[in-house]
């Protein structure tokens, strides 16, 4: 059974956070802490299992591959020039790491061009050459973006310089780039939690009278309360946070292209569904949660819309006891709806990897347009220590509302460690009030 811990704790304002968000200066001794520990322990067995040799990551300074950022150590904040990582398995199991550039980064990457002695292109087919791998891996995709960074103008120069013999060894990268992005180390998991609850403590102060004074607070009021928060807090959202109303007579459009309702001023009664994430020591989150406006009289929401959120939280079961390792996104999607469809539930799942990016690298499950699967991102098969924004929804009525349909529109952080799928810092079970 999955786990379910509740999120029934009072979170403090966000404010209260301030002092465990390390200042610029001790961010980059985690985060490189981090990248050695990856680089050394995990790379050799990611290489490994994809049965790679030789593994090159080229790219250019402001046209950089989607990867290679996840592989400097900060504070670098592009590639320099013309970045060529070279990453070599040896019999032994392990890898040499070479820099083919102007720049090396001690302890990280070796420097093994002298541009004085010869050309950068002849240095890597010298370094190639020298160690005959048979398995070269290039990041070409026609699958996954973050397997896709080799630019046209690039690959051509380097099959020129490797020549046909070597250039006939080369295989496409992108396990190893979805792979090396989607893991998530015990160090990372550790931090996680932390990060997601920073997420429910900014959601939790926005769904509060502090924040929301019915009839005179707007949701785009809310959208930047929570944006200049972040950024007071140097937190870095990823997206637009996004604040929406369901109410009697006012429906939200299950067209996402549309994600707005034409009124903006909060009154009571209304539903509030918010879309929030950020950046934090490299490391996403991504968190959808609605509150209840209280009426006077009131102390807790319609029984319908209660209802309606336990049914969310039964979808995110079905799900939970889908993800399972091995499966592919697509059999994870497929099963779940299934088993949610068969209670009774009307569902959709469009859920997500989450980590270095906000839609990370990994199997896709579902998207809210294509709930039979996604062809290639969903053929994608689970690995542990990944996590994921398990996101989605279901569509049902209110009968306080005259039997109007309500979407039930939920986002959660969660990871597969272990076999088994945990929240990362617990998940919605009731709803937030305001008033």
């Amino acid at each position: 059974m999955p786990l379910t811990a509740p999120l029934a704790r009072a979170y403090p304002p966000v404010d209260a956070y301030r002092q465990r968000i390390l200042p610029l200066r001790q961010r980059v001794d985690v985060v490189n802490a981090w990248l050695r520990d990856r680089l050394d322990n995990y790379l050799p067995e990611l290489m490994a299992r994809e049965g790679i040799d030789l593994w090159v990551v080229n790219t250019r300074e402001y046209n950089e591959d989607p990867i290679i950022m996840t592989l400097m150590p900060a504070p670098a904040m592009s590639a320099r020039r013309r970045t060529i990582l070279v990453f070599a398995r040896n019999a032994d199991g392990t890898v040499d790491r070479l820099a083919v550039g102007r720049y090396g980064q001690k302890g990280y990457y070796e420097r093994v061009w002298d541009p004085a002695v010869e050309e950068q292109y002849a240095c890597l087919a010298r370094v190639i050459s020298e160690r005959n791998p048979q398995r070269i891996a290039i990041n070409t995709s026609s699958t996954f973006a973050f397997g896709d960074g080799l630019s046209h103008s690039d690959h051509d120069e380097m099959a020129a310089a490797l020549g046909p013999e070597l250039m006939a060894r080369t295989c496409s990268a992108e396990r190893l780039c979805v792979g090396w992005l989607e893991h998530r180390t015990a160090a990372e998991l550790n931090v996680y939690p932390g990060i997601i609850e920073m997420g429910h403590a900014l959601i939790a102060e926005a769904y509060s009278t502090r924040v929301i004074q019915p009839g005179i607070t707007t949701t785009e009021d809310v959208v930047w309360w929570m944006m200049q928060k972040m950024s007071d807090l140097g937190l870095r959202p990823w997206f637009p946070p996004s604040v929406d109303i369901q109410a009697p007579g006012e429906g939200f459009s299950m067209d996402f292209s549309e994600h707005k309702t034409p009124r903006e001023l909060i009154l009571p009664g209304d539903v509030l569904h918010c879309d929030v994430g950020f950046n934090y020591l490299g490391l996403c989150s991504d968190q959808q949660q609605l509150a209840y406006v209280l009426k006077p009289g009131e102390s807790d929401a319609p029984e319908g819309l209660r209802a309606a959120l336990a049914q969310g939280n039964r979808l995110q079961d079905h799900l939970f006891a889908a993800m399972r390792v091995g499966q592919t996104g697509n059999q994870a999607l497929l099963e779940a709806l299934e088993a949610a469809r068969a209670e009774g539930l009307n569902p959709q799942i469009y859920t997500h990897p989450i980590g270095y990016h906000g839609h990370a690298a990994g199997p896709t499950i579902g998207l809210w347009d294509q709930q039979q699967g996604v062809p290639g991102n969903g053929d994608y098969p689970l690995f542990d220590h990944t996590a994921y924004s398990i996101e989605l929804n279901v569509r049902t009525t209110v009968p306080e509302w005259n039997d109007q349909p309500f979407a039930v529109m939920l986002e959660e952080e969660a990871a597969l460690v272990d076999g088994a799928m945990r929240w990362l810092d617990g998940h919605q079970e009731s709803w937030h009030l305001i008033g």
